[in-house]
């Protein structure tokens, strides 16, 4: 722990010189024995084992061995169909996989190019990955910090760490030593600075305590090497019913196989009768379909300023039902704007300013004269309080420029962190004002007057009781308060030491990095869909309250813990209380990962936003991270499933819905497909165990599975979404899929669908006695059309088709139209009809399969009149 030692001891622990720093020699030698000051990268996995990855399923395993099998027995059309199926399967999944994560070369490029150092007793610019510890580094405003370090002498030293520690304000550094037995949180320890963060103001010399993969950037780098890839629910769902499907499709064909040979069939028929069972059983465009709706979600979203990096990331928005979120840039603008002002003995609103006044025209005039920062249309450089007090300024079109020109600066005192003021002494007309900004206790200590009315007055112990009063009122809210004062000289020659002092009291101006004004609003639609709302964040408790209590977040401080808090819990014994809290403040990017882990802990799905390199681990530790695309880094979008473009909190709770309502597409494209599947399962079961002839040959079943059947699928994959959807509670991600009424449909549609096609198989026997062909042609037709006229039910679990909209979904019309269109020309085109081995249907052979096939989507509607009669 560098910041609990002085500077004398860490030179000498580190075998350094200030005046001189390392020798040539001795920097290459350490340069050498420790490798060069960057972070390391994730070895890349290969095009060719991405592939694989994409194979390695249970499902895809059973489908192989189909193929296999069907190209030994000589049913090459069915093996070539099944691996087309899994080649585009794995395809749609090596094109996300191939997107991969981009955190730690984010993360690289972050590191400055050149940094300052003292080598063999010179100055010398060199590449940051040559820095070595022990390398005597100067710093100086605009800056990248090359490493970690330990300051050994500064000057008004402030360091930009808002992407680091989540602080809007960039923090005071000196040299001083801290006193502490225990851990010191990142955003306290005022004497070490951290690679990656940017200097804005003063300068410093500082000697390199660590480099590359052990600074604490490079703790980050390693932490989210160690976050591991967790699988959403879905695809544990998807992988467990394929485990689920495959075992009984293997076990059906198994016994149907010997129910065939007690019955005495044809060993070779029977086995390709159970082979084409088994791949009625497995719904084999299902993992396409999924990918490829969930691809179609994301394009949505992408219109709704929401980037999904990867498609799983858009199933598991709808099952969120915490958001934790980072406060700095997400919650808050992320700029620091003056919200009140006190004048004339009164606290008063910005918005009630009036610069009529001769005391609020003065305090703006010299909260701008005395700042060193720069605040345009095109462009803002210095310190974030001072650019908020000459945005003060350009409000009421009182413009830094105009004002120098008319009142010169001729002399000033530069900000010094131990006076906490600034002074500066400016021309008006015949005389000379001093104007000094610092902190309300520095520039009370230093006036005898005060201006009220525009009329000098004697600063009596009651007015300074009112400032005091006032500036409390303004710090309770989480402001940050300045306090101005002046006096009037005749001439400028006037000792430096007695420019402070004698002060004539003007007036507070109280500041904030706000919240942004629509994310109330976003918050509240939250929580009346299930959803918490949780903030992180590295800045004040006090400021965090303030923020939290104005967007509805939290109550009162009791709901708030910092980071010294967390750390005196061990994991177990803070996962008992972290229910109990809404904010975390002053945390660390550890802690961040820690509260994420706790409430995951109880089976929540968690989201955690953020735009910071401090945030990276904790977007990852989540179970959908979500990133600012404006403000945040490249880190925090690497490490990201969604990235927001607008950078509006709002934008996520949009996300949330488009992602509850894909989901529910996705669930009823999965519960059609198995619905189907299992009416060719049943037809197929209760034909042989009739001992009937085989209804449909396995490239009719090919056929509809993954033709027929698809076009439907992704129809309502796409289905327009449920209005009423955010007012419902996030769903269980251990809910079924067939939860509540769905795992009953499914069966009573699987039944109906088997049994219309046993149906048209008989009548057609019995139609054409001796011709199966012309019998399986019915029933098979029947089993197409039959699921075609079924999607349309699937559209809602209650509502009638008349309700949801017959020609609402386009693409679901399209799609029945043209799967029809194809049985068609399969039956009417002899080269096709030789093909699929079947025979050419009179017109009243389709009146009759098109009737029969209307009957599983008449009895649904009738289903769901008795649902909406039970809902009431």
């Amino acid at each position: 722990m560098w910041f609990n030692k002085t500077s004398e001891e860490a030179l000498k622990e580190l075998n350094s010189n200030a005046l001189n720093g390392l020798s040539s020699t001795d920097a290459k030698e350490r340069l050498e024995t420790n490798g060069e000051n960057k972070l390391a990268g994730k070895k890349k996995k290969s095009i060719a084992m991405l592939f694989f990855i994409q194979i390695n399923d249970v499902m895809i395993y059973i489908l192989l061995g189909a193929a296999l099998i069907s190209g030994i027995v000589g049913e090459i059309s069915d093996a070539v169909i099944i691996l087309i199926v899994i080649l585009v399967n794995a395809l749609i999944g090596l094109v996300q996989e191939s997107k991969a994560e981009k955190a730690l070369d984010a993360l690289k490029k972050l590191s400055t190019p050149k940094a300052l150092v003292k080598r063999d007793g010179q100055l010398k610019e060199i590449p940051s990955e040559e820095v070595v510890v022990g390398d005597i580094v100067i710093i100086d405003a605009g800056r990248y910090i090359p490493a970690d370090l330990r300051i050994l002498e500064s000057a008004n030293l402030k360091i930009e760490e808002s992407a680091f520690t989540g602080e809007s304000v960039p923090a005071d550094k000196n040299s001083e030593t801290i006193v502490s037995e225990g851990d010191v949180p990142i955003g306290d320890q005022h004497n070490m600075l951290f690679m990656s963060t940017l200097a804005t103001y003063g300068r410093g010399t500082s000697i390199v305590t660590s480099t590359g993969m052990d600074t604490q950037i490079g703790k980050i780098a390693k932490m989210l090497d160690a976050e591991g890839d967790d699988t959403t629910p879905l695809q544990k769902k998807l992988a467990q019913l394929g485990k689920t499907l495959g075992f009984a499709a293997v076990s059906i064909s198994i016994l149907m196989l010997i129910i065939s040979m007690f019955q005495g069939r044809n060993f070779m028929d029977m086995f390709m009768t159970s082979i084409s069972l088994a791949v009625a059983a497995i719904p084999e465009g299902l993992p396409a379909i999924v990918a490829i709706v969930l691809a179609l979600g994301v394009q949505r979203m992408i219109k709704e300023n929401a980037i999904i990096r990867k498609l799983p990331a858009v199933e598991t928005l709808g099952s969120v039902n915490i958001i934790c979120s980072d406060k700095t840039g997400t919650l808050t603008i992320n700029k620091m704007t003056v919200k009140k002002y006190f004048v004339n003995n009164e606290l008063k609103s910005l918005e009630d300013a009036n610069i009529t006044d001769e005391t609020t025209k003065l305090l703006i005039d010299g909260m701008i004269l005395c700042n060193d920062a720069t605040s345009t249309e095109s462009s803002k450089t210095g310190d974030p309080t001072e650019i908020a007090l000459l945005d003060v300024g350009n409000k009421f079109n009182i413009f830094k420029d105009d004002l120098n020109t008319n009142h010169k600066r001729v002399n000033e005192i530069p900000f010094d962190s131990d006076r906490k003021l600034m002074t500066t002494l400016n021309k008006y007309n015949e005389n000379y004002y001093t104007f000094t900004k610092g902190a309300i206790d520095s520039i009370l200590k230093i006036s005898t007057k005060i201006l009220i009315g525009g009329e000098v007055k004697d600063f009596t112990d009651k007015l300074k009781a009112s400032v005091l009063t006032s500036s409390n009122t303004m710090s309770d809210d989480a402001l940050r308060v300045l306090a101005l004062g002046y006096k009037i000289l005749e001439n400028e020659h006037v000792a430096i030491d007695n420019l402070e002092d004698n002060l004539i009291f003007i007036g507070l101006m109280g500041m904030i990095d706000p919240p942004r004004e629509e994310v109330k609003g976003s918050i509240e639609l939250s929580k009346k869909a299930g959803i918490r709302t949780i903030m992180i964040t590295g800045d004040h408790k006090n400021t965090a309250v303030a923020i939290a209590k104005e967007l509805g977040i939290a109550e009162n401080i009791a709901q708030a813990m910092s980071g010294s808090e967390i750390d005196t819990y061990s994991d177990e014994e803070f996962i008992k209380i972290v229910n109990n809290y809404r904010i975390f403040a002053r945390v660390s990017p550890e802690h961040k990962v820690k509260i994420v882990k706790a409430f995951k802990s109880y089976g929540n799905i968690v989201s955690m936003t953020g735009d910071g390199v401090n945030d990276a681990p904790s977007l990852k530790a989540a179970d959908i991270g979500v990133a600012m695309g404006i403000t945040g880094t490249d880190v925090a979008k690497g490490a990201a499933d969604m990235v927001l473009t607008d950078d509006n909190f709002t934008t996520i709770v949009k996300a949330v819905e488009e992602g509850r309502n894909i989901f529910n597409n996705i669930k009823k494209s999965i519960l059609f497909l198995l619905s189907c599947n299992l009416g060719e399962v049943i037809a197929l079961f209760f034909a042989i165990l009739f001992n009937w002839a085989t209804p449909l040959l396995p490239i009719h079943i090919l056929w509809v599975n993954l033709i027929t059947d698809s076009f439907p699928a992704l129809a309502l994959g796409v289905d327009p979404g449920d209005h009423d959807v955010m007012s419902k509670q996030p769903r269980s991600p251990k809910e079924s899929l067939f939860a509540g009424r769905m795992g009953r449909l499914l069966i009573i549609n699987g039944i109906l669908i088997g049994v219309t096609t046993l149906i048209a198989f008989k009548l057609g026997e019995r139609l054409y006695p001796g011709s199966l062909m012309h019998a399986q042609t019915m029933a098979f037709v029947v089993l197409s059309v039959s699921q075609l006229f079924y999607s349309l039910t699937m559209r809602n679990e209650t509502k009638s088709l008349f309700q949801v909209g017959v020609f609402k979904n386009k693409w679901l019309i399209g799609s029945i139209a043209f799967g029809i269109s194809l049985q068609f020309i399969i039956i009417t085109v002899p080269v096709l009809a030789s093909i699929f081995k079947v025979y050419s249907l009179t017109v009243s052979d389709w009146g009759l399969v098109v009737g029969l096939s209307l009957v599983p989507f008449i009895i649904n509607e009738f289903i769901k009149i008795f649902f909406r009669m039970k809902d009431k």
